[in-house]
């Protein structure tokens, strides 16, 4: 069986403009139509992946953009009735609140009201949710003054068919931690019975089941965290550097015109790779701004479009900073996984970035942007280098597949945070996944 997931490689290919115009207009079943036309004739094999990949994603788009003009602006005024039309509008215009043209009208994103919050400026009206970081702002002083701080943290993950998806045979796949240079004692305290665990190093490791009965699956994991603080700028660099993890790797990390524009101008009389990151991390948190995004294989060429668009989220920032520097000549990977911190636990993405001697660094550039965001330029610096002891690392490249491979439709070809499912041999889209992590345990040793 083919892996269907690889038709995203594919996906820098243009789509034949009769589909493309027919999907920017809405017309979502005419696209559909000409796409399934142009595969039964088989006259251009070349093109079939990229077709095959556009079928998924039209699909699954009206899932992702499910509220009418109506809908969303009720959803504002529900919490802030003052809210005009008109500024409902200069939002929308301000890529504040996404959205798609679907069945001949704009359809917005089902997590738009999210996005508003973080900028209650432009929505003053919406409910903000509050913050304690007291603790949060020792902890990384106490990292900075020690030089790190290891935490033993546990976890439990789960994942199975939310509603009623049918099926009488199910594989999961659920992230697990991995070998990288912060964790170590890794455990596997209790799961599902039959779960085969992936080797520690897996790009994307995981916990596997096959069953024929069971419909939730289960992992409790323990392991330590060791976050260690660097300041990049107090290294003095090898005059010769490394050039491994500095190429492209399509669909996400590609070389266009326009990001060889922007990096050389955004580094241009920077002295050495620490200056040429340092410039890239303060542009990148400067000046793109949080927005929660759809599923992932909805968007096209990420590093590109989040220049172009200066909106993303955690994975979209990493995967910026990671094509930037690699232009720049400056190894670059991405790591993924949890943001494991007591009281608030979810999915997260950051970059690595390589300076010889000193070798591996890190940059949190969606931390980075939320401290521009809110005045805080010392917590900004720290996620220049370092990262916290608030972290599961499950991933080490974006679009590796699971092991055993999950050859059908992921919920997420790129990145496995949450976990991916198939029942009878289909592959479970997002939308039909509950997946929960819960933090057990979190202590600093």
């Amino acid at each position: 069986m083919a892996d269907k997931n690889l038709d995203f490689a594919h996906l820098c290919t243009r789509l034949p403009g009769d589909i493309a115009r027919r999907k920017a207009a809405g017309d979502l079943e005419g696209a559909l139509r000409l796409i399934d036309r142009r595969l039964e004739e088989d006259l251009q094999p070349e093109l079939a992946p990229r077709l095959r990949l556009e079928r998924r994603r039209l699909e699954l788009l009206p899932y992702d953009y499910p509220l009418t003009r109506e809908e969303a602006l009720a959803q504002v005024r529900a919490e802030w009735p003052e809210c005009t039309e008109g500024q409902f509008d200069a939002l929308v215009d301000d890529g504040r609140i996404d959205w798609r043209y679907l069945h001949g009208e704009p359809r917005f994103h089902d997590r738009f009201l999210g996005s508003l919050r973080l900028y209650p400026k432009l929505a003053p009206g919406l409910r903000q949710e509050e913050e304690d970081n007291v603790k949060r702002d020792e902890v990384l002083a106490r990292m900075r003054r020690e030089g790190s701080l290891t935490a033993r943290i546990t976890i439990r993950a789960s994942v199975q068919p939310a509603g009623d998806v049918a099926g009488s045979r199910f594989q999961a796949w659920l992230p697990i931690p991995a070998a990288c240079p912060q964790q170590s004692e890794i455990e596997i305290l209790d799961s599902t019975p039959g779960g085969v665990c992936a080797p520690e190093d897996a790009p994307q490791r995981t916990i596997w089941w096959e069953e024929s009965e069971k419909r939730e699956f289960f992992v409790t994991y323990r392991y330590l965290h060791r976050a260690v603080y660097t300041d990049p700028l107090t290294i003095t660099p090898d005059p010769v550097q490394p050039d491994f993890d500095t190429g492209e790797e399509a669909p996400h990390i590609v070389f266009t015109p326009y990001l060889r524009d922007l990096t050389a101008r955004v580094t241009k009389g920077c002295q050495g790779p620490v200056e040429k990151a340092k410039a890239i991390y303060d542009y990148v948190t400067g000046f793109v701004d949080y927005r929660f995004q759809p599923g992932y294989l909805q968007l096209g060429s990420i590093a590109d479009q989040c220049a172009r668009e200066l909106r993303g989220d955690c994975g979209v920032f990493a995967l910026l900073f990671i094509t930037m520097c690699r232009l720049a000549g400056i190894p670059a990977r991405w790591q993924s996984g949890l943001a494991a911190r007591p009281g608030s636990t979810g999915c997260h993405d950051w970059a690595m970035f390589y300076i010889a001697p000193h070798g591996w660094l890190w940059a949190d550039c969606s931390f980075g942007s939320s401290a521009r965001r809110n005045g805080e330029a010392e917590r900004r610096r720290h996620y220049f280098g370092s990262l916290d002891p608030w972290r599961m690392v499950a991933n080490s490249a974006c679009f590796a597949q699971v092991t055993p491979p999950d050859e059908e439709w992921r919920a997420d070809p790129f990145d496995n945070q949450r976990g991916e499912m198939t029942a009878d041999g289909r592959g479970l889209a997002a939308f039909q996944l509950a997946a929960e992590q819960e933090l057990v345990e979190f202590t600093l040793l």
